[in-house]
């Protein structure tokens, strides 16, 4: 493994006694999203309706990284839970709370209760970009096909 990359964080009241994000696995690309909810409180999230689910920290990520938050595969595949907006992005000059939009597009509500990993993060440089203007652009064989114009 790569050196890591260190992201401070703290906790918020309603997440203390929450694990700490952590890679699960020596390979795993992301780390796991906790609900914060209280002791004895759940969310429910109605088939076709979308809710922000509170994480309870908030963390300060180094110059030059992003987070994108990213579904969970067995939530989607289990049950059509998914990250609405995925990947969501959390740049680094963020200092609020760690939310996620989950969607349900299954056929029965989702319940969610404290502790439970509703999405994964993945942690990961950006690049620095000026747009410079063009009279013309370079030729490339695809040329302006897309949505689908290489094939399926």
């Amino acid at each position: 493994m790569t050196d890591r990359v260190a992201v401070r964080f703290t906790w918020l009241d309603h997440g203390k006694g929450l694990d700490a994000p952590r890679q699960q696995s020596a390979g795993a690309a992301g780390v796991d999203l906790l609900a914060a909810l209280g002791a004895s409180e759940t969310m429910t999230i109605a088939p076709g309706a979308r809710a922000l689910v509170p994480c309870g920290f908030a963390m300060a990520l180094p110059n030059g990284y992003e987070a994108q938050v990213r579904p969970r595969s067995g939530l989607a595949a289990k049950f059509g839970v998914t990250v609405l907006n995925s990947p969501g992005t959390i740049d680094a000059d963020y200092r609020g709370e760690i939310k996620v939009i989950l969607i349900n597009h299954g056929s029965e509500s989702f319940i969610i209760s404290r502790g439970d990993r509703i999405a994964q993060m993945v942690v990961a440089p950006v690049s620095a970009v000026a747009f410079e203007l063009a009279e013309t652009l370079n030729e490339t064989q695809r040329g302006t096909g897309g949505f689908g114009s290489t094939g399926r």
